[in-house]
């Protein structure tokens, strides 16, 4: 069986933590920035885990994640 190939996008988006949950950055946060509130903007600053609806997904696109 030939080896899987890595999803590069989803690759460097992505990370696993220790117990194996997705973590991930949230979006929103690159440009027109003026309209956004600095409380908005914090909390865009923060990363976030990947929703377990999207989880088998993503372990899909990344077979040797964990």
């Amino acid at each position: 069986m030939p080896k899987m190939k890595t999803h590069r996008a989803t690759a460097k988006r992505v990370k696993f933590t220790g117990t194996g949950k997705i973590k991930r950055n949230k979006m929103n946060k690159r440009h027109l920035l003026n309209a956004k509130t600095s409380k908005r903007k914090a909390r865009l600053r923060k990363p976030t885990t990947v929703d377990k609806t999207m989880e088998s997904t993503v372990k899909r696109m990344l077979p040797y994640g964990n």
